[in-house]
């Protein structure tokens, strides 16, 4: 059986490298059982190690592999993660294609952005529940660090179902006449109305709530901490939002209607988004043999969108690519990119982006509004800069700045 296996998994790499080779599509050797794993990880271990200039130029050191493959194997190339082949693609044509389917003293800010945004995405989904929430949170980061761990799984399960369960008693009980208005409860209604045609599991339903907090949680922190780094930097660009804050909404909370008139902000939170992008890329796996531009992708084949390569890739954005400057984006998206809207797409593309991303930037624009009206911020002497790919585009020593109050009595 072992020998079978073994056999079967040799014809398939086989198979998948002839039909791209056949194509002109080249890449790093394969290596038997690892592919390229080894030689990414050396390299990943290489760049983390040596210390970085304060410069937005990060590609070569959050994804050193694909940096250097791309300038070896063209912006389309074919790569192993083990047996499983993937192709790469950074040509926003091909991406396209696929897609139409505290007062003075330093503060660590990402750690406090995380608490932020989880208390947030935690009242959001969960609502009256938050507290049990947030507990559920707390055990899918440690799963996310240990993901072999089918205990520490069957944890997170449990706790969905002990809230579903509350909520369940509630209605049949008449103490209450619906699951909840939270995300939650949206959720557990779908999974009440489900039929034969349309029918949800309670694993969906865990599956659903862990997603939503990634996306609602993680981007939100990774974009939270760099704009405020890159804010902290540039005090040319915090004075100018900073001004427009103010400007419209004084010294008072936000609101609504004041979040659409925030155009620096936007513009600067779009500018974070390109040169630190959250997710690093999106992996989708060919189904059935599909044409993509000139390329057939046979069955099997992973493709590998590689986000971060798109946001710093010179012909796309220019020869000022790893420069801070959101003027880029005053006039829209769409005039930024010169209307190709693979170029810039830190939440994914078409159908199948992400639901959460209007939550994420108004999340975001609140916060940075909020810490506008009461702080300068500054640089600590202490930070380094290291950004680092984990489950996110994390600071591998965190993010070190100095507040200094407005007095403005908020």
């Amino acid at each position: 059986m072992g020998n079978l296996l073994i056999l079967f998994t040799a014809s398939l790499c086989l198979f998948l490298f002839f039909i791209m080779n056949s194509q002109g599509i080249r890449g790093p050797p394969y290596e038997f059982i690892h592919g390229n794993n080894k030689e990414a990880a050396q390299m990943l271990m290489e760049a983390s190690t040596k210390p970085m200039a304060l410069t937005h130029d990060i590609f070569p050191r959050v994804m050193p592999h694909v940096y250097s493959w791309i300038n070896k194997y063209v912006k389309t190339y074919l790569s192993w993660n083990g047996i499983r082949a993937q192709l790469l693609i950074t040509d926003p044509e091909l991406v396209k294609e696929k897609w139409k389917s505290k007062e003075g003293k330093e503060m660590e800010v990402f750690q406090e952005f995380r608490l932020l945004t989880s208390e947030v995405i935690s009242r959001t989904a969960f609502g009256s529940s938050y507290l049990e929430g947030e507990k559920i949170f707390d055990i899918n980061i440690y799963k996310a660090k240990i993901p072999i761990s089918d205990k520490i799984a069957k944890m997170i399960h449990d706790s969905v179902m002990k809230i579903v369960k509350k909520r369940d008693d509630k209605v049949v009980t008449g103490e209450a006449d619906n699951f909840g208005r939270d995300f939650l409860g949206l959720l557990v209604n779908v999974y009440h109305e489900a039929d034969e045609k349309n029918s949800h599991s309670i694993q969906d339903l865990v599956d659903e709530c862990k997603t939503f907090y990634f996306s609602g949680q993680e981007t939100v922190n990774s974009l939270l901490a760099w704009a405020t780094v890159l804010l902290a930097i540039h005090s040319d660009w915090q004075d100018k939002a900073r001004a427009e804050v103010i400007e419209v909404f004084d010294t008072q909370n936000s609101d609504s209607e004041g979040m659409a008139k925030l155009n620096t902000i936007t513009m600067i939170i779009n500018e974070t988004l390109r040169l630190y992008p959250p997710v690093n890329g999106v992996i989708r796996k060919v189904g059935k043999e599909v044409r993509l531009g000139k390329l057939v992708l046979p069955t099997h084949l992973e493709v590998d969108m590689r986000i971060i390569a798109l946001h710093h890739d010179p012909d796309l954005w220019g020869d000022d690519v790893n420069l801070f400057k959101p003027e880029r984006f005053a006039e829209g998206i769409a005039k930024a990119t010169k209307y190709n809207a693979a170029a810039f797409m830190p939440f994914g593309l078409g159908p199948r982006s992400c639901v959460g991303m209007s939550f994420a930037i108004t999340e975001a624009k609140i916060a940075l509004s909020m810490i506008l009206q009461c702080y300068t911020v500054i640089v600590s002497p202490t930070y380094v800069h290291a950004p680092a790919q984990r489950l996110t585009l994390k600071p591998q020593h965190g993010i070190q700045l100095l507040f200094h109050s407005l007095n403005y009595d908020i």
